[in-house]
């Protein structure tokens, strides 16, 4: 049975085996996705809850709304994605020299499927379906640190990360919730 303390804990203790480490924990936990969504309750709106945080690790509940995409970003860390409920579809970016980025993969994530980000990874993210999406994420680092880029979805040119249009951009999603069929 999944129990949010117990992965914490878990995470906690793979951390010096660094990412490889962090996957297995993740593997194992979303493998029971049922057991997941029943730990964190089904969701009726999207967000982003801190499940938690400190200098050197990040673990996070997301909860992407119908459609809803957030535009190319880094995290400047590692990272680990499991989904529990839903479809998460990320475009995977190239930097290029005068800053922009240009895109280079894709990869679909489902329902107990994970993936590994590395520090470098430029991605952007979108529910490609018409309900809510459920995702643990855990970072190698601390996510809320100051210093991260993202890119204009539209120009593609870079600019300072804003925590504060992240958490705009689910409260306009929410706009969706319970519309969409």
């Amino acid at each position: 049975m999944f129990e949010i303390d117990r992965f914490i804990e878990d995470c906690r203790a793979a951390l010096p085996g660094g990412q490889v480490a962090l996957r297995e924990v993740m593997a194992r936990a979303v493998s029971e996705p049922g057991q997941v969504l029943h730990a964190f309750g089904v969701p009726e709106r999207a967000g982003v809850s801190v499940i938690h945080r400190s200098p050197d690790l990040t673990v996070l509940n997301l909860v992407w709304g119908p459609y809803m995409t957030l535009p190319p970003h880094d995290h400047r860390m590692w990272a680990v994605i499991g989904l529990y409920t839903g479809r998460e579809d990320n475009i995977f970016w190239r930097r290029l020299p005068d800053g922009h980025v240009e895109a280079a993969g894709a990869k679909a994530l489902s329902t107990g499927q994970c993936a590994t980000l590395g520090h470098d990874i430029v991605h952007s993210v979108t529910n490609p379906i018409p309900r809510l999406t459920c995702a643990l994420h855990v970072y190698g680092g601390d996510f809320f640190a100051p210093g991260r880029t993202e890119w204009d979805a539209e120009t593609l040119e870079p600019r300072p990360y804003d925590s504060d249009a992240l958490r705009q951009r689910f409260e306009d999603s929410n706009a969706l919730v319970g519309k969409v069929r």
